[in-house]
């Protein structure tokens, strides 16, 4: 369940991946709820609760040197995450409930429409590659989205967009095979260029509502945006 755009809508209507079919949603249930303002904490991974806030925190502490993350070290806990389903409801996972929490929520609400709370049964692949990044101090270099074709324009402003499969880059796909922004339907992490005209990639909200990992047509990627990692 990840084509989430509508066709001939406008902008603020217009959504791929993780914020379409929330839209949606709420335009027919006729749900509202009032921006507030939340305060955002020096360390992103304190917005997650309890047990999770601890493990992903000491990942971060075991895998990182001097806040410096390497590639392999971001889709190792990708890859950790390999398995994790939403609810009949197409949402209920952590990924949807700490992108909820987030101060990044608020705003994005107020860029596209919608409430926070319609976030709670959106797609969420891009809530996914948003919380991997953000667990290991990488925000500011993934980006926190939930909305794909507006990360991956994101990227293409800082100069950090281009057409090369390389690990741990980040995936935008068009079903439809066009190479524009608002082809983007999906997003993920490239695990690796098969050399073949495929990519392996580990990505959130597949056709199954899993974190699975991938093989994927590189006629189908509309671009790659690259991460700032340590050599």
């Amino acid at each position: 369940m990840f084509i989430h755009r509508l066709l001939d809508a406008p902008k603020k209507h217009l959504k791929a991946c993780a914020f379409g079919g929330l839209l949606v949603a709420q335009i027919v249930a006729g749900t509202t709820l009032a921006a507030r303002a939340d305060t955002a904490a020096d360390d992103p991974l304190t917005r997650i609760a309890g047990a999770e806030a601890s493990q992903a925190k000491d990942f971060a502490r075991s895998h990182t040197s001097a806040g410096k993350v390497s590639a392999n070290t971001l889709l190792a806990l990708a890859r950790s995450q390999v398995g994790i389903a939403e609810n009949a409801a197409g949402g209920g996972t952590k990924f949807h409930s700490w992108y909820m929490s987030h101060p990044r929520a608020v705003q994005t609400v107020a860029r596209d429409g919608g409430s926070v709370a319609g976030f709670a049964n959106a797609a969420w692949c891009d809530m996914f590659v948003s919380w991997v990044g953000t667990q290991l101090g990488l925000q500011d270099t993934v980006g926190v989205d939930a909305y794909t074709v507006e990360h991956a324009k994101w990227f293409a402003a800082q100069g950090r967009w281009g057409t090369a499969a390389r690990p741990g880059a980040v995936v935008f796909f068009g079903w439809n095979g066009g190479k524009g922004f608002y082809d983007i339907d999906h997003v993920g992490f490239v695990l690796r260029d098969n050399g073949d005209g495929t990519i392996q990639t580990v990505e959130g909200n597949t056709d199954n509502g899993r974190v699975e990992i991938r093989e994927r047509e590189v006629a189908k990627v509309v671009g790659y945006g690259y991460p700032a990692y340590a050599a």
